[in-house]
């Protein structure tokens, strides 16, 4: 049964005449009385009892009027809900991201989507860098926003920023004072770092470990708003990612540009091979890709930040 042979069913029935249904759908009488053999045909019986004086629905045709103006209606909302997707009118966007970039950049980034797209939602699940590339690669997700990965197994990777880790030190301390700080100087002091198996600890601990360096680990937490409030009260000293500068600032701390090694790791979306995007998540990610300054939104990474 097809929307066209419904459509000429409901004509016929609700005029009872096949030359009024013809005019009513701009059809010639033979394309009419093509399209309700068809459905009969389709569905098992006559739904009309026809003669040269008059037409009538036979019972199961009676069954189909009551429920057709339902099936059209479902099916014009149906079609006109997708269109309003297509052209973005409305829609839904799941996104993971790791949570130093979901609690920093993101929200801002999403301004500018939103200033776009008003009536598209966004769903984001702020959860480790790995978590990221298991809900992109199991489908629980169409996008992932995290640090590059070693290996892509599956996923596509589209870098938008590069992150360069610096120096969060108490702003009291003789660190504060520096335009710049080099590791030794850092690691001289308490660590406060994230937790395992976080993508920031694991990056910092990779980088160190090529110049046979190890983190002085005094505090562990969870959460960076910890580490910046824990280094704000003089507790220790931590590295963190550069777009966190404005977040550890406002908690307190003192940010300083990281030397000796500089360290720094492409951001950017992941996404399935296999897999195509909704038109939302298409335009969101030509909102991430094209932001051209992300440092504007990140705010300086220098001294003074």
């Amino acid at each position: 049964m097809t929307i066209k042979q419904l459509r000429a069913f409901l004509a016929v029935a609700q005029t009872l005449s096949f030359v009024q249904a013809c005019e009513r759908l701009h059809l010639s009488q033979p394309a009419l009385s093509l399209a309700i053999k068809a459905l009969e045909g389709s569905l098992g019986g006559a739904l009309f009892v026809r003669s040269s004086r008059s037409v009538q629905l036979t019972p199961e045709g009676e069954a189909l009027l009551a429920m057709a103006p339902q099936l059209l209606a479902d099916w014009d909302n149906a079609r006109d809900s997708m269109r309003q997707h297509f052209a973005l009118d409305i829609g839904r966007v799941t996104i993971a991201a790791i949570p130093s970039f979901a609690g920093n950049l993101l929200p801002r980034a999403l301004a500018r989507f939103v200033e776009r797209h008003p009536r598209i939602d966004v769903a984001i699940h702020d959860v480790i860098n790995e978590h990221v590339l298991d809900m992109v690669r199991g489908g629980r997700v169409e996008l992932g926003i995290a640090f590059e990965p070693y290996h892509l197994e599956r996923l596509r990777f589209s870098p938008f920023y590069t992150d360069r880790f610096v120096a969060a030190v108490p702003p009291d301390s003789r660190l504060a004072a520096r335009a710049r700080i080099d590791w030794q100087q850092l690691l001289g002091e308490r660590f406060i770092t994230l937790q395992r198996p976080s993508a920031v600890r694991v990056l910092l601990e990779d980088a160190l470990a090529g110049m046979r360096l190890e983190l002085p680990v005094a505090f562990e937490c969870h959460q960076l708003a910890t580490v910046g409030r824990m280094v704000a009260q003089g507790l220790g000293a931590s590295a963190v990612p550069g777009f966190c500068v404005p977040q550890m600032t406002e908690l307190g701390a003192c940010c300083r540009p990281l030397a000796q090694p500089v360290i720094e790791r492409r951001i950017g979306l992941l996404m399935r091979e296999d897999r195509r995007l909704s038109t939302a998540a298409q335009a969101l990610c030509e909102v991430l890709l094209g932001i051209a300054d992300w440092d504007s939104l990140a705010g300086s990474r220098g001294a003074g930040s």
